[in-house]
């Protein structure tokens, strides 16, 4: 007798922008344990490119102390799945780019940029962010 071949795990992606990576040193606060406990499934966090490429430029240009966080973030960003983009179907910005990618793939953004909140609720994405500074909500239940 053959057996069901296991389904393949399905898990959330999670896209984080910049300002997310800084949160552990911002406001103390663990976000993989605070997704986990939020988003109660499994999920897969995202890097995308321009994200990267923004963290290493604070890392390499900020001030003394931007630098250090930025070099901190990075580390952090290496727990992320990377994913590669061409800017020219992206846009311009890094918030493009999370722009385009959640609307096209439909998963949340974990964010604190309140213009990027807007845009990405405008199109029913879920957002993740900070609340109170002491822990992480959700707004648009995915």
């Amino acid at each position: 007798m053959l057996s069901e071949p296991k389904p393949i795990e399905n898990r959330l992606k999670i896209i984080l922008d910049s300002n997310a990576f800084f949160v552990p040193l911002q406001f103390k606060i663990d976000i993989l344990e605070e997704l986990k406990k939020l988003l109660n499934i499994k999920f897969e966090l995202i890097l995308l490119s321009p994200i990267r490429h923004e963290l290493e430029k604070i890392a390499e240009k900020g001030s003394p102390k931007m630098r250090k966080n930025a070099s901190y973030a990075l580390e952090i960003a290496k727990k992320c799945k990377l994913v590669e983009l061409n800017r020219k179907t992206t846009g311009s910005s890094p918030d493009d780019a999370i722009f385009h990618v959640a609307r096209e793939w439909k998963c949340p953004v974990f964010t604190n940029d309140k213009e990027l909140r807007k845009r990405l609720r405008n199109i029913n994405v879920p957002v993740i962010y900070v609340r109170q500074k002491s822990r992480l909500e959700i707004d648009g239940r995915t």
